[in-house]
C-alpha cells in the first residue's frame, strides 16, 4: 500500500507554490520550433520535430542524441547530479522516497533509474521501516545500457549485489512492452522524463502499468518563480554548469544540453495538467516545489 499524502508540510528545502505567471527563459538564443522540417528524402516529405535542448531536431533523432549524452556521463553520474543541483539532489531524493512512503509489499517500477539512486533508497526505506516484514521489490528500467551497468556495479556497495528483489531491464519509458498492465504498485521517474521525446506517452504508460490505487511520482527540475533567485539560478546554470562539465568530465556539450533540457521541460502547472490528462487523480495542486522550484515532486493516483 502507498500512503496518500496529507496536507503538504513546508520544509527548509521546499518553497511555496509558484504564481500563475511563468518566468521567461534565460537570455539565450532559442531557435523557434515548428511542427515539421523538410526531409532529405527524394519526396521531400515533412517530418515531425522536437527539441534537443535548445536545438530543433527530428523526432527520430532525439533518442540516439540523448543516448549519447547519458552514455558520456554514466560513469560520472553522481558527480553530474552534484554539479547540476549543487549537491542537494541527495536530499531531494531522500525526501522523494519518504513522500512515496512504500509499504512492506510494494512493487516499484523505477523508470530512467539505471544507476539505482532511487531503487536503493526505496529498498533501504522498506527494510528500515518495515524490518523483517519487508517483502518489497523494485524493477529498474532504463533505455541506456551504460546507465544500467553502473547500477549493477553499485548494487553490492548498497548490500544488494545478489538480491532477488531488484531487477535491471533495458526498456523505453514511452513503450514499456515488457511490463504488463496493472502490474506494479508504484511508478517513479527521477530526473529522466524531460529527456523523453513524448512526455505525454511516458505518463500514459505509467498509468497503464500501475494497479488501481497505484501511485505515479516524478522528481524533475522545475521553473523558479522568484525573479531574484531565478536570475542567480540562470547564471549558475548557463555559466557555471557547462564550465564544470568541461573541467570535471571534459564534456561541456553534454552538460550544456542538460541545462537547456530543463528550460524546455513544461513548467509545473503544465506538467501537472498532463498528469491529469493521462487519467491520474491529483491531490491539491499536484506538485511540491523543492528549493524554490529548482526541482519539484509531481504525484498522481490511479483511482
Amino acid at each position: 500500500m502507498i500512503r496518500r499524502p496529507g496536507r503538504c508540510q513546508q520544509r527548509w528545502f521546499a518553497s511555496a507554490p509558484p504564481r500563475s505567471t511563468i518566468p521567461n527563459e534565460p537570455p539565450t538564443a532559442v531557435p523557434a520550433e515548428g511542427p515539421s522540417i523538410q526531409s532529405d528524402s527524394p519526396r521531400g516529405e515533412d517530418v515531425s520535430t522536437t527539441h534537443f535542448g535548445f536545438k530543433t531536431v527530428r523526432e527520430d533523432e532525439k533518442e540516439s542524441l540523448v543516448g549519447k549524452v547519458f552514455g558520456n556521463v554514466a560513469r560520472s553520474y553522481d558527480v553530474m547530479n552534484d554539479v547540476m543541483s549543487g549537491g542537494i539532489h541527495r536530499v531531494w531524493k531522500d525526501h522523494f522516497i519518504r513522500q512515496l512512503a512504500p509499504g512492506p509489499d510494494t512493487h516499484l517500477l523505477d523508470v530512467a533509474g539505471g544507476t539505482g539512486d532511487i531503487a536503493f533508497r526505496f529498498l533501504d526505506y522498506t527494510k528500515n521501516t518495515h524490518g523483517s516484514a519487508a517483502n518489497a521489490k523494485v524493477t529498474v528500467v532504463d533505455i541506456n545500457p551504460a546507465m544500467l551497468e553502473v547500477g549493477k556495479q553499485r548494487a553490492p556497495e548498497f548490500g544488494y549485489g545478489n538480491a532477488s528483489n531488484i531487477d535491471f531491464q533495458v526498456g523505453n519509458a514511452e513503450n514499456l512492452e515488457n511490463i504488463p498492465s496493472e502490474s506494479v504498485d508504484a511508478y517513479t521517474i527521477a530526473f529522466g522524463i524531460r529527456n523523453c521525446t513524448h512526455v505525454d506517452r511516458v505518463v500514459k504508460e505509467a498509468y497503464r502499468v500501475l494497479k488501481p490505487g497505484g501511485r505515479f511520482m516524478c522528481l524533475e527540475f522545475g521553473r523558479v518563480d522568484n525573479p531574484l533567485i531565478s536570475t542567480v539560478y540562470d547564471a549558475y546554470s548557463f555559466q557555471v554548469i557547462p564550465a564544470m562539465g568541461q573541467l570535471i568530465a571534459n564534456d561541456r556539450e553534454s552538460y550544456q544540453y542538460l541545462v537547456e533540457s530543463i528550460r524546455k521541460f513544461p513548467p509545473q502547472p503544465v506538467f501537472a495538467q498532463m498528469i491529469k490528462d493521462a487519467g491520474f487523480t491529483v491531490i491539491g495542486q499536484g506538485w511540491e516545489n523543492l528549493t524554490f522550484g529548482v526541482a519539484a515532486i509531481h504525484s498522481g493516483f490511479k483511482l
